[in-house]
């Protein structure tokens, strides 16, 4: 047993960041981290196909990156290295689905996603702001079937092949600081440069938790060249307000460029009283000493704070009468309360926006990074990448979580929760890529060392359920009352050591793979609010599992890619690394993923699609049987299929969509044998269109999206349905020149509408299956005027 589910059982607390104190160097480069390391003071608790790969390295100003079609530069070891291209996107042409761009988080030897033997999809910030993406949570809608699962407990969270909350990485700049379910945050997009999602189990790339993939934050880079700088203001029906600036640029420096982003937003949220405050700001400064050495230094800032709405009640359809809202939720549901069963369920139609949290409630983050690190291509084959980072974060959640219907009385049972966490990180990624032949062939081998410790401490206090009980309608909300936390002390290090490799049988054959071994080991203590310390909760386990990915890459005429691949990921059967306690399976899961598919880009770069079929088990599965209690659910076979295409058609004409089939199944479970885990959909569907014109002095673009989400279940009982959904989306952009603003020095200023949920659907967006008395409902019908200003 263990308390809460992988949904609610989080480390959540209250920011007010330490300071940094010393430098810590791990070769030359260093980052600042907390004076004080000792555990007692710290318990806390991853082309064309005539050339060779891409090659990683830093270029002075003056010499332009090679070319993907130029030929590979000599490869004997001469220390005057040739020019090569630059680290991030590719420096080819965008592709419709940016399968162009490099993607870190998916491989060490710097493939594109149409050279990669798995499914990777790059959204970068163009993406975004056509899409309409502003916060992390909404990039789920940017990503073939990916469901957002932004709970408030666990929020910016993701559901993925089958596979959700902890089960999905959730990596910055390709960094894990937990899992998600942990320490994942909502945060403004306007700081990153691209988002990347890789999917199925990827321990290769970032070790645990990797079960149905990864999702990569890649924040803003310096860049080389006259300084450019850009705005962003908007404002939407619910009073929700957002405002970015970012410059970036060279120096007077030779050789110093630098990027600096801050952004800010006010979330209103449509139930009553709920409303969300972020604050992002991001600076980093690259050096190039020469063509062959580049180093740079990050520092980030993150918060936010606000009010959070845990869900709506499930009702009886003969408490809701004439108010039950059809076409939500169906089934039956049991309550917490007392065990008896809802049924059918519905919701009420005068609840649609009432909060029962406490009128104290609040939930807030705050987290620094600070980065340092190096790019050195010593040799035109060779490439070292280094970076150290130091992170730390305190969040909390202070709030009445539980809403369960009580048919007795016809009102709402509450409890009480409070969890703080604070929490450390230090550690430094190393990797080396070097270009070799193997019995005279083309390949490129990466070697990573991958080295952490990990300080998080929780404070918690569960106020006991019922605490009270508040009338449906109008509750009498009150206050959290009485606080008296419990101190739970975690420590986790990590060493890791991968290896990646890439040969070219021919031209058109690729054979690519890679192992990764890793030891990680968990130090755990409690002392309770009264100053006492069960010798139960001392314990210290240790790891060593061995993960790999296999595959294969097939390209019989240029630009089209067959692929093949096999993998396998792991993390603790039963629940997130931190949430383990004595008594609970320290055993790991295992999951393999079978995969192949299709990646084709033609027609002059104007079309593009993909294909993925693929087969994902995983074993030793614990699943929640109550919002207390986990049980062996035996393992976990997800099978589905992903298609996503993109074309520019005509002058101005674009469209998109894809589509995602999912089935996912419990196996050897005697209970729930058959079910299907809770926030799965069968089907995804996203599709949209757009036309521009591009020939007026001030050009205009108008378009439209759909997105559709098959039917999910609340919990694994599979009992509770949330019903399918359609949603639509209208925009339009008009771009103004600078010259007719009489500002010369402005390139254009854009002005944007967007409607979005046209028709007013309500809704179920997700649940969190840790508290099944209750769904989150999606956001009606908003507009949103926004204005933007590039020089």
């Amino acid at each position: 047993m263990i308390s809460k589910s992988v949904g609610s059982l989080r480390a959540r607390s209250r920011a007010w960041l330490l300071g940094a104190g010393s430098i810590v160097l791990f070769g030359p480069s260093l980052f600042l981290m907390q004076s004080d390391l000792s555990p007692a003071l710290a318990q806390s608790a991853e082309q064309s196909r005539r050339t060779h790969l891409p090659r990683i390295q830093v270029t002075t100003k003056k010499k332009k990156a090679a070319r993907r079609g130029a030929e590979p530069a000599q490869r004997g070891r001469n220390p005057l290295p040739a020019p090569m291209p630059p680290l991030s996107p590719s420096e080819t042409a965008r592709s419709p689905l940016n399968t162009n761009m490099v993607a870190e988080s998916a491989s060490r030897l710097g493939l594109t996603p149409r050279q990669s033997p798995a499914s990777v999809e790059v959204v970068d910030q163009q993406a975004m702001r056509e899409l309409g993406v502003r916060t992390t949570a909404e990039a789920a809608n940017a990503a073939t079937g990916v469901l957002a699962v932004d709970v408030a407990g666990a929020p910016a969270n993701f559901s993925m092949r089958g596979f959700s909350f902890g089960e999905v990485n959730v990596l910055y700049n390709g960094i894990s600081t937990g899992p998600a379910s942990i320490s994942a945050r909502t945060m403004d997009t306007a700081n990153l440069s691209q988002i990347e999602f890789l999917k199925g189990p990827s321990a290769l790339m970032s070790g645990l938790n990797a079960i149905g993939g990864s999702v990569n934050y890649v924040s803003r880079q310096p860049t080389s060249g006259p300084i450019r700088s850009e705005l962003d203001v908007s404002v939407d029906s619910l009073g929700s307000t957002r405002t970015h600036y970012g410059s970036g640029g060279s120096t007077a420096l030779p050789g110093l460029d630098y990027r600096f982003d801050v952004a800010g937003s006010r979330v209103n949220g449509f139930i009553n009283d709920s409303d969300r405050d972020l604050t992002n700001i991001a600076a980093q400064l690259d050096y190039r000493a020469n063509s062959s050495f580049k180093m740079f230094a990050a520092i980030e800032y993150k918060r936010d704070e606000g009010r959070a709405y845990w869900g709506t009640p499930l009702v009886p359809t003969s408490s809701a009468g004439s108010n039950a809202v059809r076409g939500v939720v169906s089934g039956s549901a049991v309550s917490t309360f007392d065990g008896s069963t809802i049924a059918p369920v519905t919701i009420d139609r005068r609840t649609l926006k009432t909060n029962y949290n406490v009128l104290d409630n609040s939930t807030a983050a705050e987290e620094l990074w600070v980065r340092s690190g190096f790019v050195w291509t010593p040799y035109t084959d060779l490439t070292v990448k280094n970076q150290s980072y130091y992170y730390q974060a305190r969040r909390h959640w202070l709030d009445s979580e539980t809403y369960a219907f009580n048919g007795t009385t016809n009102t709402i049972d509450r409890d009480r929760f409070f969890v703080g966490h604070d929490q450390r990180l230090v550690g430094n990624n190393t990797d080396v890529v070097w270009d070799t032949r193997l019995f005279g062939l083309e390949n490129r081998a990466a070697l990573g060392l991958q080295m952490s410790r990990n300080w998080l401490t929780f404070s918690q206090h569960a106020g006991g359920f019922p605490q009270d009980t508040v009338d449906i309608f109008s509750p009498d909300r009150g206050t959290y009352g009485d606080l008296q936390p419990d101190k739970i002390g975690k420590r986790l290090d990590t060493l890791a050591v991968s290896v990646e490799d890439r040969l070219k049988l021919t031209n058109w054959l690729s054979l690519i793979g890679g192992l990764r071994y890793e030891h990680f080991a968990l130090s755990s203590d409690r002392v309770n609010f009264d100053g006492t310390s069960p010798p139960a909760s001392f314990f210290t386990k240790a790891w060593n599992p061995v993960s790999y990915r296999a595959g294969v890459t097939f390209e019989p005429i240029r630009n089209l890619m067959f692929y093949a691949m096999t993998a396998t990921a792991y993390d603790p059967a039963a629940a997130g690394i931190f949430s383990i306690r004595p008594g609970t399976s320290l055993e790991l899961t295992e999951a393999r993923i079978y995969e192949t598919g299709v990646k084709h880009l033609f027609w002059d770069n104007r079309a593009e699609w993909t294909f993925s079929a693929y087969d994902i088990t995983r074993h030793n599965v614990y699943v929640a049987l109550t919002n207390a209690i986990t049980t062996l659910a035996g393992e976990v076979n997800t099978r589905g299929l992903e298609f996503a295409a993109a074309v520019r058609p005509f002058d101005g004409w674009k469209f998109w969509g894809n589509v995602a089939v999912t089935e996912s199944r419990y196996k050897d479970f005697d209970v729930f044998t058959g079910n299907t885990p809770s926030n799965v959909a069968p089907l995804i569907i996203n599709a949209g269109g757009s036309y521009r014109w591009n020939k007026w002095r001030w050009p205009v673009e108008v378009g439209a999206q759909v997105r559709h989400v098959g039917r999910r279940y609340l919990f694994e009982d599979d009992t509770t349905v949330m019903e399918p959904y359609t949603t639509a989306d209208l925009f339009a952009y008009i771009d103004i020149p600078g010259r007719d603003l009489d500002l010369p020095q402005l390139d254009k200023a854009r002005v944007s509408f967007r409607v979005r949920n046209v028709t007013d659907k309500t809704y179920a967006a997700f649940s969190d299956p840790g508290y099944p008395d209750q769904i989150y409902l999606g956001a009606p019908r908003t507009y949103e005027i926004a204005t933007s200003f590039r020089w």
